[in-house]
């Protein structure tokens, strides 16, 4: 236990447009940090801030040299700036937040005794979540329930921020998109052990939200991505190949219905859509199944040829 509480922190803070919030922010931070107890860094990333953020975090690195920045030459979004701040990370356990104030620095805490109960990841559930209902908090209830069935890891608030991460979990994984939201189900997909605590949620401090609808539509197309590959990343010909066996089979029984048709009924050929279906269906098939070849010979080029295993140990014990 004594090795776990000397683990250094990184905290990951995107931010775009957020000078209204970054003072009060910091204050809150380095507070609850100096509770903690460990060797903390915090990183900022500016997300292409068009307002006076960069100013101010100038200013915070200025009173704390474990302050660090990184400023993107524009907006890339959310799950790029969490991508750049792990890759820039140099903490055991790295927890990510928002910058708006609306997570409670003061969780931290919560969120490293779970940590130490043997998790290797653990996010928080806004309980009480201060947004509106039919625009947020709605959506957000139907996507957690869709994102729990089709990922297999039941969480109530996969859009939560405020995550605790060891360090391990997250140096294979590379997000694109909108996939932040989806970690857990990555890390558990590689043995992690995931749990969930409610965490305080407040309103937005000053500004607005940078999210809008077309978000919703973003995750839904990640989700898809994200079950892909987790089910099929390392046999494609089971998608592909599955789909054009149903394809040849829908073919078949449509060219036999067609032949019925045309011996029993004296129904022509040229009087039902039947023979162009039949024929349509086999081609698809056949060009799914060839697309599934291709696919394993990708997938078979991308491991040999960087000499990436298949699989991934935990410890080996000699």
């Amino acid at each position: 236990m004594d090795g776990r509480l000397n683990e250094t922190l990184s905290i990951l803070i995107p931010v775009y447009n957020e000078e209204g919030n970054l003072s009060l922010l910091y204050e809150k931070l380095a507070a609850a940090l100096k509770k903690v107890g460990r060797p903390y860094e915090v990183i900022f990333v500016d997300d292409g801030s068009s307002d006076g953020t960069m100013e101010i975090l100038l200013d915070l690195k200025d009173k704390n040299p474990n302050v660090k920045i990184i400023s993107f030459s524009r907006n890339f979004g959310q799950t790029a700036a969490l991508s750049a701040g792990i890759d820039s990370s140099i903490g055991d356990i790295i927890i990510p937040m928002d910058g708006d104030l609306q997570n409670d620095p003061e969780d931290i805490l919560m969120l490293l005794q779970k940590i130490e109960e043997g998790y290797d990841v653990v996010s928080g559930w806004r309980k009480g979540r201060k947004d509106p209902f039919l625009t947020r908090r709605l959506p957000s209830i139907i996507a957690n329930k869709i994102i729990s069935w089709i990922g297999g890891v039941y969480l109530h608030d996969y859009g939560c921020t405020l995550k605790a991460y060891r360090r391990d979990i997250l140096k294979n994984i590379r997000l694109y998109g909108e996939m932040h939201r989806f970690i857990p189900i990555y890390a558990q997909w590689i043995g992690a052990r995931v749990s969930e605590i409610p965490v305080r949620h407040f309103s937005r401090g000053s500004g607005s939200s940078k999210y809008g609808m077309s978000r919703v539509f973003k995750v839904i197309l990640d989700l898809m991505v994200v079950k892909f590959l987790l089910s099929y990343s390392q046999k494609p010909i089971y998608v592909f190949g599955g789909l054009g066996l149903l394809m040849i089979l829908g073919g078949f029984f449509s060219g036999v219905y067609a032949v019925y048709l045309k011996l029993f009924k004296e129904v022509s050929f040229i009087l039902t859509p039947l023979p162009l279906l039949c024929v349509l269906l086999l081609v698809l098939g056949f060009l799914s199944i060839l697309m599934g070849f291709l696919a394993e010979l990708l997938i078979r080029t991308y491991y040999e040829s960087q000499g990436k295993p298949t699989y991934q140990i935990k410890e080996m014990i000699s």
